[in-house]
């Protein structure tokens, strides 16, 4: 309560209002100061005593201020009394209109001021007239609800406390409605006369900056001239800065001008104005921008003038140096550094004097004030820059002529030593065999070609030596002379060594292939002579024919190795010729390569001659087989003793013996040739002869040791050719056709009825030494081999590229005629004409015959491939069968009309009788058969041999 009369007194509020003790005793004090101030007499009192509750002096503290805060004139000895009796009420009311009536001027006052400062103290004062009515309202308050209180209690003067109070009311309203328009109207003059502030400190501003803009002064240099540029450009910035300014003017204006401001046609003239300033000004901005630019590029120019001028003195004195240098390498120094010298100088300079010219240019293009110091400053810049080209051209050309002349001496050296070092380089060894001289001859070849790479660099040298030449004279001169000389003499000495080196190598070559040829004949002649060595002798005519034929096969190897003899031999002739520097060495070769060739050629044609007398020997022992066995199957008819019971039976015996005398006729003519000598009967005969000549003949006195040794060495070759076949001959009386005899006993008298009364016993002894062969019949060829019997076949190719759709082994019976192979169950098929299956007989034209090698799960087959590209693969019993028929299929494939088909012409006198037909079994013949359809060699021997004891 004491704080509230203190607020209604004061007009004011306690900004804090705590419930706490400090905030009571913070209250309290601000309320005794408040009284102090107020000339209350206070004694004894703190306010801690208000606040811990002291009712005593609080209602004296309250009494106290009633009485220092009464109306003048009114005298109140009892507050309760008094106010009841309204006499206080009246006094308060009239104390407070006349409060407001005093205040009511100033709310209703007209003056706004003349300036922003006056402006604002008069919002000021305004702002604390409404804070004064804002602090009296709770008097106000007061006043009214104490006088409805009093009305109340009042009846008789009720209607006039009301109408005192209405007034009251109307009076406190009418000063608050007048302070508020008086505060909005000082708004609107303090925005008013902001404006006012604003654009004049714009202009003041804006005017400060005008003199800057209008300065006069000239930088000296390019330093000053850059501070200056860098100043302006600040003011320029500072100018840009300031248009927010100039902008917030404008929409201030804009905005008092839209809300109808009362001095709105003031604003806008004044706005107008700041606008054209800051216009005027930005435009001498612009134009001081201008001048001090052009000064800047004047004063550049002059620096750069001035450093460029600097920069071709310092060249000068480089380029005007006489010094050439002392050697190559000094002179090669000088001439490198000074064109990079050149080089930076003419880069770097005409850079600059361009860059120079364009900034004068420019210039005088731009009319600039000081255009004639700009022309000149460029006119002496380019005279000098001229002249120091000129002297880098003069210098650059001494040093070029001074390095040509040392470089031509230092290159003649170099040239010089590279000769010589190839030519100390150039080896003389020649290899010891091909290949090594091939590698020299290729490392020659590598040499000539390097030195063919140093024929440039003499040719450069004496082509820079003729030049120089002509450009020098005296004590130079004669040194390039010397020095084109030294290179040129060594270079020709090392060309002919290279030359000689190159012949000899050559040679070396062409020694060693000869001789490679000479050896790899030779190995070839010593493996052909381990393959005559190598061949067994045949133990019947089926082998004979394929030793002979391999024998035939070697001749051809030599044959065609005849063109190899006569180029080694030319080749070697040709050396010889051409003086070659190892002509002995070849020479001996040759003779070495001629006598081996020679004994070759010999030992072949010997055994040649071997082969075909033991071939002919076992032709004579199978005709003498088979006329033996015919004469064997004949004996029963002859010797039969059955004579007829009756003519019927006479006459066919009659028939059958007519038909034996025509058989015999047609076997006689076979019998006289077998009883002709063979080759192995008259060799032998003819060398008993000699033997019994020398033998009668006196003794002679004995020849040179060369001739000695070549009969021995004959006599040696004959002998060890009669001792092969005597062995072929001894081994004949165990097997002939390798089938053992199995009748000793019946050989006597068949070979008494083979050799005939009309031979003596000394022919029949030496054909029971050596066995004979048939002769041929007239010498003509032999027919084509027929052979048959039992193989197990098994198709493997339909066709080239298909294969077989049945591969199973089949045992069929195989008829060979000429030019075709036929099928059949067994040898009565055959022989009626009843073929396999209806299989067609095969033609053998461009069939190959071969042994399966690469067949492995049986043993002894051979493989048929026919033309059409159909294969077959066939069983044979052993090895010797297969090769049987393989010859006979050889023999009959056809080739041309004048070919012998499957081996030598003495192949011809395998055959003297005539074929024996598949049906006359009964006869005899080459192959027969057994009843389990096996094909079974009867081929036997015929004994030449007595009986044995």
């Amino acid at each position: 309560m004491l704080i509230r009369l203190l607020e209604v007194l004061s007009g004011e509020q306690l900004p804090t209002k705590g419930r706490m003790r400090i905030h009571c005793l913070e209250n309290v004090d601000k309320a005794l100061q408040f009284l102090k101030e107020q000339k209350v007499h206070l004694e004894n009192m703190g306010s801690h005593d208000i606040v811990d509750g002291n009712h005593r002096l609080t209602l004296g503290l309250i009494w106290t201020i009633i009485l220092a805060s009464r109306y003048p004139n009114v005298n109140i000895h009892n507050f309760t009394t008094s106010w009841r009796d309204g006499m206080a009420f009246k006094r308060h009311r009239a104390q407070t209109q006349l409060w407001v009536k005093e205040r009511m001027p100033l709310a209703t006052s007209t003056d706004h001021g003349k300036d922003l400062p006056t402006v604002q103290l008069l919002i000021k004062k305004n702002q604390t007239l409404q804070k004064e009515i804002q602090g009296h309202q709770p008097r106000i308050d007061d006043i009214h609800r104490r006088g409805q209180t009093q009305s109340q209690v009042d009846g008789e003067r009720q209607s006039v406390l009301e109408e005192r109070l209405v007034e009251l009311r109307e009076l406190w309203d009418q000063l608050i409605a007048e302070t508020d328009k008086r505060h909005a109207r000082l708004i609107e003059a303090n925005r008013a006369q902001q404006f006012y502030a604003d654009a004049a400190e714009a202009e003041a501003w804006m005017g400060e900056q005008e003199l800057h803009m209008m300065s006069e002064e000239k930088a000296k240099d390019e330093q000053s001239a850059l501070v200056m540029v860098k100043k302006h450009q600040t003011l320029e910035q500072a100018l840009e800065d300031y248009a927010q300014t100039i902008h917030q003017l404008a929409n201030s204006s804009r905005l008092m001008v839209t809300s109808e401001h009362p001095e709105s046609e003031r604003i806008t003239l004044r706005q107008a104005q700041v606008d054209k300033l800051y216009a005027g000004l930005k435009d001498l901005a612009e134009e001081r921008r201008g001048r001090l630019q052009e000064r800047l590029r004047l004063t550049q120019l002059k620096r750069e003038v001035d450093d460029l001028e600097q920069w071709i003195a310092e060249r000068e004195v480089v380029a005007g140096s006489h010094e050439l240098g002392q050697d190559y390498e000094h002179v090669t120094m000088l001439r490198d550094k000074f064109r990079e010298f050149a080089r930076d100088t003419s880069t770097i300079g005409q850079e600059r004097v361009d860059g120079v010219n364009g900034l004068a240019d420019d210039l005088i293009e731009s009319g600039h004030p000081e255009n004639a110091s700009v022309a000149e400053w460029k006119d002496g810049l380019n005279e000098a820059w001229a002249d120091l080209l000129e002297l880098i051209d003069t210098r650059t050309q001494m040093l070029a002529a001074s390095y040509e002349l040392h470089r031509f001496h230092q290159d003649a050296m170099e040239v010089l030593g590279r000769v010589k070092e190839k030519r100390e380089g150039l080896p003389s060894d020649l290899g010891r065999d091909l290949n090594t001289v091939q590698h020299l001859h290729r490392q020659h070849n590598t040499f000539e070609n390097d030195i063919q790479a140093l024929s440039g660099q003499v040719n450069q040298v004496q082509d820079d030596a003729a030049r120089l030449q002509k450009a020098y004279a005296g004590e130079k001169a004669d040194d390039i002379n010397r020095s084109e000389h030294a290179v040129t003499s060594a270079w020709e000495a090392l060309l002919e060594a290279g030359q000689a080196r190159r012949l000899l190598l050559l040679d070396t070559v062409e020694k060693f292939r000869f001789f490679n040829m000479v050896r790899d004949l030779m190995l070839w002649m010593d493996g052909v002579n381990l393959q005559i060595d190598a061949h067994d002798s045949p133990r019947d005519v089926s082998s004979a024919g394929l030793v002979i034929a391999n024998h035939q096969d070697i001749k051809s190897e030599i044959e065609t190795r005849a063109d190899s003899f006569t180029a080694c031999i030319e080749m070697g002739n040709s050396l010889i010729n051409n003086n070659h520097y190892a002509s002995d060495e070849i020479r001996e070769k040759l003779t070495q390569l001629q006598e081996k060739r020679d004994r070759i050629n010999k030992k072949w044609q010997d055994k040649m001659d071997h082969l075909q007398i033991v071939l002919e020997v076992l032709q004579f022992g199978r005709d003498a087989y088979v006329a033996e066995s015919w004469l064997a199957g004949q004996e029963p008819l002859v010797r039969a003793a059955e004579l007829g019971t009756n003519v019927d039976e006479v006459e066919s015996l009659i028939k059958r013996h007519d038909a034996f005398e025509k058989l015999a006729a047609a076997w006689e003519d076979r019998f006289i040739l077998l009883e002709k000598l063979t080759t192995l009967e008259e060799q032998e005969i003819q060398r008993r002869l000699e033997e019994e000549e020398r033998a009668r003949r006196p003794p002679t006195p004995p020849p040179a040791e060369g001739v000695v040794q070549s009969e021995t060495e004959s006599h040696a070759h004959d002998s060890a050719a009669r001792t092969s076949l005597d062995q072929t001959t001894l081994n004949q009386s165990v097997s002939v056709n390798g089938v053992h005899s199995d009748n000793d006993t019946s050989q006597g008298s068949e070979s008494e009825s083979v050799n005939g009364p009309g031979r003596d016993s000394g022919l029949a002894s030496s054909r029971l030494e050596q066995s004979a062969t048939l002769p041929s019949r007239g010498g003509a060829e032999s027919e084509p081999e027929t052979m048959e019997g039992m193989l197990c076949r098994k198709q493997e190719m339909e066709s080239h590229s298909k294969k077989a759709a049945t591969r199973s082994w089949q045992n069929v019976y195989c008829v060979l005629r000429k030019g075709s192979l036929g099928f059949y169950k067994d040898g009565k098929s055959a022989s009626n004409g009843i073929p396999y299956h209806s299989e067609v007989p095969i033609s053998l034209g461009e069939a190959v015959c071969e042994v399966a090698h690469d067949y492995k799960k049986r043993k002894h087959v051979f493989k048929l491939r026919l033309g059409d590209g159909k294969e077959f693969l066939f069983q044979a019993k052993d090895e010797a069968e297969m090769s049987s028929w393989i010859r006979s299929i050889h023999s009959s494939i056809p080739s041309g009309p004048a070919d012998s088909p499957g081996g030598p012409q003495v192949l011809s006198r395998a055959m003297t009788m005539p074929p024996i037909s598949p049906s006359s079994g009964d006869t005899g013949g080459v192959t027969m058969r057994n009843k389990d359809g096996k094909e079974k060699d009867r081929e036997k021997r015929f004994s030449f041999f007595g009986k044995k004891k």
